[in-house]
């Protein structure tokens, strides 16, 4: 009694074995890169891994990169870096999230690093760059800055969406996007860590900013002596002759937003830093009542 081969059986056998060696040596596992929406977990050799050009990100600690290595050689490479394949760039991956641990995982010395693949675009990659760092708190002000910068001008953002796509307030991305109206010596500063966000906002729109950072540095002052500090020079005998201080875009479309959706004319005053005065004028009592009712909801 003769027996009949079971082609579909071996070919089935076959194909699961080759896929398991695909993963383990880092090749696309997926005919045309296709991948799952949620990603494709796997281990790759590091030298097919590299960054990535729209990562804000710029400085490394040295210091942190030692420590985070030193933990990578007693516990090995706990989380994944997110890639997506380097595409017509060559083969291997282009890191998505992950250029830190990429680097500790260099100098401690290991070969393989574990991945999830992703097809992400451009828009998507540099999204999950800035959420990641943001979150982690992994970006200086200025990387952050730019970053979102890089989403307004090249993806055609606005601050709204993007303040939604990041999980950020409207008001903290319009006075981190402030910060690039620095002069680049001041915003080396910044990127050093010599001199904090809070500090540099404080100097945003003066002529005399790096002067006014240099003084900063050398007496240790606070925010609230950087605007003593600010104040005086405007009413020094060198600035009677000063232009009025003029409403930036953010500040006037905070005006537009807030008299759009109170229906009232409201005008808002920069004052000396990030202070100013917030005014809605109303037309009689009905609308005082109205305004009291938006306010404290009753």
């Amino acid at each position: 009694m003769s027996t009949s081969p079971q082609p579909q059986q071996d070919s089935g056998r076959k194909g699961r074995l080759g896929r398991g060696l695909a993963s383990l040596i880092g090749e696309p596992a997926n005919e045309a890169g296709r991948l799952p929406a949620e990603g494709e977990q796997r281990v790759v050799a590091i030298d097919q891994v590299r960054p990535s050009d729209l990562n804000p990100r710029h400085t490394f600690n040295e210091a942190e990169l030692d420590e985070l290595a030193a933990s990578i050689r007693e516990k090995g490479l706990v989380q994944p870096l997110i890639v997506r394949p380097a595409g017509g760039e060559g083969p291997g991956y282009e890191i998505v999230a992950g250029e830190r641990r990429w680097r500790a995982a260099q100098r401690a010395g290991l070969h393989t690093l574990p991945v999830i693949i992703r097809d992400l675009t451009d828009q998507e990659v540099l999204e999950l760059a800035i959420i990641e760092n943001v979150q982690r708190t992994d970006l200086n002000a200025i990387e952050e800055a730019r970053g979102y910068a890089e989403l307004v001008d090249r993806f055609g953002y606005t601050q709204e969406d993007l303040a939604q796509v990041i999980g950020k307030s409207r008001s903290h991305l319009a006075n981190t996007l402030r910060l690039l109206r620095l002069p680049e010596s001041v915003q080396d500063l910044v990127r050093s860590g010599e001199l904090s966000a809070g500090h540099a906002r404080a100097l945003v729109g003066r002529e005399d900013a790096e002067r006014l950072a240099r003084t900063i540095l050398a007496k240790g002052l606070n925010v609230r002596e950087i605007e003593a500090l600010v104040q005086a020079a405007d009413n020094s005998g060198k600035s009677s002759t000063r232009k009025r201080k003029e409403k930036d875009a953010d500040t006037r479309a905070f005006e537009r937003e807030i008299s759009e959706a109170l229906g009232l004319e409201v005008r808002i005053k920069p004052g000396t830093g990030e202070s100013g005065a917030l005014t809605v004028k109303y037309g009689n009592l009905d609308q005082l009542e109205y305004i009291r009712t938006r306010l404290i909801g009753a």
